[in-house]
């Protein structure tokens, strides 16, 4: 059993990306832009409801990504750090 613990954190620590075509990917795609998005933007692009947009957030900092919000106005924007978004998809 050890070596399958061992073979999860080692693809946990990598940074991978989500599949093709998939909803996950068009949330990282929406990080990537330079403006960031909102969860009002993230929850019309996937069809998700909020909670399901913020554990999704947190399975791609899970996977190595960068996120970083910050405060627009009344608004909330999350971004994907500029190194983490040059990763290919």
């Amino acid at each position: 059993m050890s070596n399958e613990l061992e073979a999860a954190a080692t693809s946990a620590s990598e940074c991978t990306a989500p599949r093709a075509h998939t909803k996950a990917e068009r949330l990282l795609e929406l990080l990537r832009t330079g403006s960031g998005a909102s969860l009002e933007d993230m929850t019309e692009a996937t069809g998700w409801q909020a909670h399901t947009v913020r554990a999704a957030m947190t399975g791609l900092r899970k996977r190595g990504y960068a996120i970083t919000r910050h405060v627009e106005g009344n608004t909330t924007v999350w971004t994907v750090a500029a190194a983490e978004a040059a990763v290919p998809a």
